[in-house]
């Protein structure tokens, strides 16, 4: 029997070393983009510009990712994929230590109505100009209007087995709503201090972090966004947002309740109209780490952690959320714009126009009603 159990850690080892490995180099890749934005961070001219350490993380990959990563891509892929996807939910869930239960209430039904507002206001306009204005087919239309509403790529590929996309559809909404994501990261704080600076309208930080939260797509460019500007836009806009992933679950399944029942009266739209192949059959993607973030936050609001270790977990969080950023300026190639085609890129540019726009318009109009 130990023997049999020698035997197998053995045979499990390699595996495992073999995996770290492959891991090094994309790692190592993110690790210097991070550290290198970081250091650049602390500027006095970029920072008082709003220019934060993960924007410069972003800009810096971006620039990598279209000159030299294309010819290290097979060997550093694997560590950027890790970076991006998993230090970035470890990231969010570590950010759970800036923030406490009472933060999370300043927030209140007021933003949970919002984001409620923006998903079925963006994800329903998806549905009809994608398919009635820009003759998309449904399923392309469906997995833009998720990223859009939503969180981005992580909900066109939580969408997916809804809505059964194929490669190629899904590819393209990725590629729309990173392109417009990416573009949201640098429009909003120049929104916000445009807005100051002529005194437009009273718009706080506070409530700049909510209509941030509600209508940015990917959770990285919520936090980039919200710390370009302060770490109180920061704190409310990750709260904001996070309340909007949390959505992801109940929406996949009533997405999948519609298009199981519609299949019988539209065939071409699930494939053979077999219901069966309409439902995700456990497939639907919880946001594990956006329970992990409200989990840290309950701890956060304890006060049990000593305010030194806080301080330390946060500078890594900081290095992690950086890495992440890296990571996805890394695999934002200008040749995905070719790829995404006029009208899936049309349609992603009135979704934010709209989520600008008349994200603006429900926050202000909900704010105003319920307070």
């Amino acid at each position: 029997m130990h023997t049999a159990t020698s035997a197998a850690h053995l045979t499990h080892t390699p595996a495992a070393m073999h995996r770290v490995r492959l891991l090094v180099p994309g790692l190592a890749l993110t690790g210097a983009l991070a550290f290198a934005s970081i250091q650049l961070g602390r500027i006095g001219w970029l920072q008082s510009n709003g220019i934060s350490a993960l924007t410069l993380a972003i800009v810096l990959g971006m620039v990598v990712g279209n000159t030299v990563y294309p010819r290290i891509g097979a060997a550093a892929g694997a560590g950027v994929t890790f970076s991006k996807a998993n230090l970035l939910r470890l990231g969010i869930i570590l950010y759970g230590l800036r923030l406490t239960f009472q933060d999370i209430g300043n927030v209140g039904w007021t933003g949970v109505a919002i984001d409620a507002t923006v998903l079925c206001s963006t994800f329903g306009l998806a549905c009809f100009l994608g398919t009635r204005v820009f003759g998309l087919d449904r399923k392309t239309a469906m997995l833009i209007g998720a990223g859009s509403s939503i969180c981005g790529a992580a909900a066109v590929m939580a969408a997916e087995p809804v809505v059964r996309g194929r490669a190629e559809q899904v590819m393209v909404a990725v590629a729309t709503v990173v392109v417009f994501g990416t573009l949201a990261i640098f429009l909003y704080p120049v929104l916000y201090h445009l807005v100051a600076q002529f005194r437009l309208f009273d718009l706080s930080p506070t409530a700049y972090g909510v209509f941030a939260g509600s209508t940015i797509h990917e959770v990285a460019q919520v936090v980039a966004a919200g710390r370009a500007v302060s770490e109180q836009a920061a704190n409310t806009a990750v709260i904001a947002k996070m309340v909007r992933v949390m959505m992801l679950a109940p929406f996949l399944i009533i997405l999948s309740a519609y298009l199981s029942r519609s299949s019988a009266k539209d065939a071409d739209a699930i494939d053979g109209g077999d219901e069966s192949k309409a439902s995700p059959r456990g497939g639907i993607v919880i946001p594990w780490f956006a329970l992990g973030f409200v989990a840290v936050a309950g701890l956060n609001s304890l006060a049990l952690l000593p305010h030194a270790v806080v301080t330390q977990v946060i500078d890594i969080d900081t290095v992690l959320l950086a890495m992440a950023m890296a990571g996805l300026g890394l695999t934002t190639h200008v040749s995905a714009i070719r790829k995404a085609g006029i009208k899936p890129l049309a349609l992603a540019a009135v979704l934010f126009v709209w989520l600008v726009c008349g994200g603006f318009a429900i926050n202000a109009g909900i704010t105003a009603l319920l307070n």
